[in-house]
């Protein structure tokens, strides 16, 4: 039975869900709804009353801040020295789905770096191809040429991932058939989908996505049950999503409850 929705007070509980989505970019009404004890019919209202007044953006599933500090794109090398375990972890069990002969896409992103370093560890792996958009892990694989062929995607160079966008972005991407797919995001949730936080990248992402056999989202536990702008793929179009133990069991349990994807904890 819901608990009285003004029990709290409308005002101070619109006021609260704000500074909860402020502070963590995203919110999903039955989250929020489970921690208000309020109905997730209730929860859509105060929501909507925000987004009216433009204090949060409404998503399918929730809302998104509007602050630009929450949603805003860090570099490369700020995020790079955050959660190094996690990404090394989960860089292994992504090299563990490699077999020598593969196709490789590898997105950009401090993970898909961290894949790539896994990749030069590898020794054994031969005959690989690697096609990436980021310049950062092509050049970081280059020690491993002839082992690896690492073909680039080309495309127009945005700075803040050393990542390559339309124009042209795509042309390579149409051309090819890979093996795997390895794709970073900034959010995967149940609801929202693989999200990202800019709409250059997520068309690229789309691209990899549609050139790969089998799609792969490798997303630290800070990434798991949150949602951004650029909208990538519905959860059930991923394969397999690899993730840390610092993922909130909740959105993984969700996830799991899809039909796909298959989720790996690292």
């Amino acid at each position: 039975m819901e608990k009285d929705p003004d029990a709290l007070g409308t005002d101070e509980r619109r006021d609260r869900i704000l500074a909860l989505v402020e502070s963590s970019g995203f919110a999903r009404v039955v989250d929020l709804s489970a921690a208000f004890g309020v109905s997730t019919v209730t929860v859509r209202s105060d929501l909507d009353a925000l987004a009216e007044r433009g204090a949060v953006r409404r998503i399918r599933g929730g809302a998104m801040a509007t602050d630009g500090a929450a949603l805003r794109e860090r570099p490369f090398e700020e995020v790079q020295v955050e959660a190094v375990a996690e990404k090394a972890k989960i860089a292994t069990a992504a090299v563990d789905l490699i077999d020598p002969g593969m196709g490789v896409i590898l997105d950009v992103g401090t993970t898909a770096a961290a894949i790539a370093q896994e990749l030069l560890r590898r020794e054994q792996l031969t005959d690989v191809t690697v096609i990436t958009s980021g310049l950062s892990i092509a050049l970081m694989l280059e020690p491993a040429i002839p082992r690896l062929q690492v073909i680039v995607s080309g495309g127009a160079l945005r700075p803040l991932q050393h990542s390559l966008v339309s124009p042209l972005g795509t042309v390579v991407l149409q051309q090819v058939h890979a093996d795997i797919a390895f794709i970073g995001c900034n959010g995967i949730d149940a609801v929202a989908g693989v999200t990202n936080v800019n709409l250059p990248e997520a068309e690229i992402k789309r691209a990899m996505i549609a050139s790969a056999a089998e799609v792969v989202v490798v997303a630290d536990g800070s990434k798991v049950g949150r949602a951004r702008l650029g909208m990538i793929a519905p959860a059930t179009d991923v394969d397999m999503l690899i993730t840390d133990a610092s993922a909130p069991r909740s959105a993984l349990d969700e996830l799991r409850a899809l039909d796909g994807p298959h989720v790996v904890v690292a």
